[in-house]
């Protein structure tokens, strides 16, 4: 009978598993809910759950979620400030721009739903942004420009994050009665879970410029990412793509 307790409630068990996945999720969404409290660490912080996610996917599905936190949080430090900056300055902007529009009306309600449109653009660039900062490591027009390039290979798939991530927080900002319910469930488990959804949709794409040899000590799984020029090895294996489709004809 302990032999069979035991065993349901192993790492290797269905159940095992599963609570494994829930403490990696509730562990690591809060400590980035107690690192975005100052707001503009809020990239760091994000960059640093998606690590989480990512590693666990590509290698180690029994990892510490508390150091590997703490790994991706150093790692994109410097980079998730800056764009965090960069993106609360678009918000501000569009913000000031939408507001100035709807009190002016007229001709520029059109410009407004052009803004409303920018605003989806930023937030589907923030979020694929996230999960390649935590992936790559390269400048930020470089890691902006892949982000953008995992966006556009799947569009309908970037519609569905923005909207899983966008949906629930206007639910949550409507509903009053509600909200102190939502604010728990965010501070204990809705980061990670989207972010471990938006991880689990972009690794197949994000996984073909990783380390095929998860010990390969500049893999996502070794603490160190991965670097590559995405774009031109994508159109490299196009290329090859085609050359081996000719050679078939013949």
């Amino acid at each position: 009978m302990g032999r069979r307790i035991g065993s349901l409630f192993s790492n290797d068990s269905t159940i095992g598993r599963i609570m494994t996945v829930l403490w990696i999720i509730i562990a690591s969404n809060i400590l980035f809910s107690l690192v975005a409290l100052p707001v503009l660490t809020i990239g760091p912080g994000l960059a640093a759950l998606h690590y989480v996610m990512l590693k666990r996917l590509h290698s180690d599905s029994t990892l510490s979620p508390v150091s590997t936190f703490f790994v991706g949080l150093k790692q994109n430090l410097k980079q998730g400030l800056i764009c965090t900056v960069m993106f609360l300055a678009i918000v501000i902007f569009l913000i000031l721009d939408i507001r100035f529009c709807t009190y002016y009306g007229g001709i520029l309600t059109w410009f407004k739903y052009a803004l409303y449109a920018m605003g989806f653009f930023a937030v589907i660039l923030w979020i694929h942004l996230m999960p390649v900062m935590a992936a790559f490591e390269d400048t930020i027009p470089h890691l902006l420009r892949n982000a953008l390039f995992f966006a556009a290979r799947n569009p309908i798939r970037a519609v569905f994050l923005a909207a899983l991530w966008v949906v629930p927080m206007v639910v949550t900002y409507l509903d009053e009665r509600m909200r102190p319910l939502y604010g728990f469930l965010w501070v204990t488990c809705g980061f990670g879970i989207l972010a471990a959804v938006t991880s689990r949709a972009l690794y197949r794409d994000i996984a073909q410029y990783l380390p095929k040899d998860p010990d390969d000590p500049e893999a996502l799984a070794g603490g160190v990412v991965y670097q590559e020029d995405m774009l031109r090895t994508e159109r490299q294996q196009k290329q090859k793509k085609r050359e081996e489709m000719k050679k078939t004809g013949r």
